[in-house]
């Protein structure tokens, strides 16, 4: 019996006039590594982003909430200092990336290391300096520390619903989604945070001045900051070099340069330069770095030795001069090749409900001043409901005041103690908050 042949189905070829469109290998595999990377890394950016890199509107990221916040409820604002191990244990409650995450988070934010220009911890032994890459900080058992006195104005009003609470990451306790700050912490001190496609570079000004211009705006939302902040105030000095364009960006826009010249004297006895302040960007050691550099190739030929002469009193690095050189012409020239004359990069980048946004000085006020006010007005209206509920007792207290003596025989006359309130209600017109309030009055 003859087999049939089996046709083998071809799949029909597209002709010119078909709408198809053909992909090679390697647009579908880009297509599916997009896809994955919108799947899988689209939420981890987010996480970045709004967890962990940018600053709220209360000026702090979580890391930094999450430590102050545990210090405020182990009693360290009016207490003595405690050992830095047992704050960075019990900030685990809330922040469990580790404690070596949270100690150096806890440094930076420290008087004597000298990062900030309103330090919150007081900070006691080695927590390093800012200014020097190679000063290392003390480990945490044998450093001291508890909360600086402005620390009062993070968390004034914080137990009057002012803020929302939120579960831990555990669920076991609850942490403030912010903190209800009395003055713009978000501008007061420097803030660095690097996210995924994004970044945030916040420079520090002066508290009066920024208070000052607070004022001006709830007045005045047009006011002329350029008038209240006329440029920003580093922690570690420095001298800027002042342009009103540049500046003007800043407080309009959140974007701009502002270039800091390192401050220098002359020492004429000892034929030295002594460098005490420099650009909060860089560091001692990369200063010397580089000059280093250019003394070996021959650019800088006046320089006969360097040294770090930094101690308890301060930074101090002191460059010893050839006979006969001339430091204001010698520095003119380090100026323009090394670090000590250096540009901060202003990115006002800030979380607002959750949302990254680039705003000025201005805009950072005005949405201050917005947190502000709806603090203010969860407090107010938290108080108000507290002194309602004392109202509606006292009401209660005087119905029963004005007859005690038929109060009196109507809880001696209840048998079962269940009923002493319900019979308090009827006999008195009241309801059951206000006779249970008066029934638990003590008779003296």
């Amino acid at each position: 019996m003859a087999r049939k042949k089996e046709k083998k189905l071809t799949p029909a070829r597209p002709q010119l006039g078909d709408n198809v469109e053909i992909l090679s290998a390697g647009e579908v595999l880009e297509s599916a590594i997009t896809d994955t990377l919108e799947t899988n890394y689209m939420p981890y950016a987010m996480s970045v982003i709004v967890s962990r890199a940018l600053p709220e509107i209360d000026g702090f990221k979580p890391a930094h909430r999450k430590l102050l916040y545990t210090m405020y409820e182990m009693g360290l604002l009016k207490g003595n200092r405690t050992k830095s191990a047992n704050i960075v244990g019990s900030t685990m409650h809330l922040n469990p990336h580790g404690d070596a995450a949270i100690y150096d988070t806890m440094v930076r934010m420290g008087r004597s290391n000298e990062s900030l220009l309103v330090p919150f911890v007081d900070s006691k032994g080695n927590f390093g300096k800012a200014y020097s890459r190679d000063m290392a900080y003390a480990a945490a058992r044998y450093t001291e520390a508890k909360l600086e006195p402005v620390c009062d104005e993070l968390f004034r009003d914080i137990d009057k619903d002012t803020v929302d609470f939120v579960p831990n990451y555990d669920g076991t306790t609850t942490e403030p989604t912010l903190l209800p700050v009395t003055f713009p912490t978000i501008l007061a001190n420097n803030t660095l945070g690097i996210a995924v496609g994004m970044a945030s570079n916040i420079c520090s000004f002066n508290l009066e001045e920024l208070c000052n211009a607070t004022i001006a705006l709830m007045k005045d939302p047009q006011a002329d900051l350029r008038e209240i902040i006329p440029a920003p105030d580093f922690v570690g000095g420095g001298t800027i070099l002042y342009d009103a364009a540049e500046m003007q960006n800043v407080l309009e826009n959140g974007r701009g340069s502002v270039r800091v010249r390192a401050k220098w004297s002359y020492d004429k006895e000892n034929n030295c330069i002594d460098v005490t302040q420099i650009p909060p960007t860089t560091t001692v050691e990369a200063i010397m770095d580089k000059i280093t550099e250019l003394v070996k190739l021959g650019k800088i030929r006046e320089i006969s030795d360097m040294r770090d002469e930094t101690d308890l009193n301060g930074l101090k690095l002191t460059i010893d001069l050839k006979r006969g050189q001339d430091p204001d012409k010698l520095m003119t020239r380090l100026y323009k090749a090394t670090p000590l004359e250096d540009s901060f990069a202003c990115n006002f980048n800030v979380l607002i409900a959750g949302q990254p946004k680039v705003l000025g000085v201005r805009s950072i006020l005005n949405e201050w001043i917005a947190f502000r006010a709806e603090c203010v007005r969860r407090r107010t209206y938290y108080d108000l409901q507290g002194k309602q509920k004392r109202l509606h007792l006292l009401k209660g207290l005087k119905a029963i005041l004005l007859d005690i003596d038929k109060a009196i025989e109507i809880v001696r006359n209840t048998a079962e103690e269940t009923e002493v309130v319900p019979n308090l209600m009827i006999g008195f017109g009241i309801d059951e908050v206000q006779a249970e309030y008066v029934a638990e009055i003590k008779l003296r």
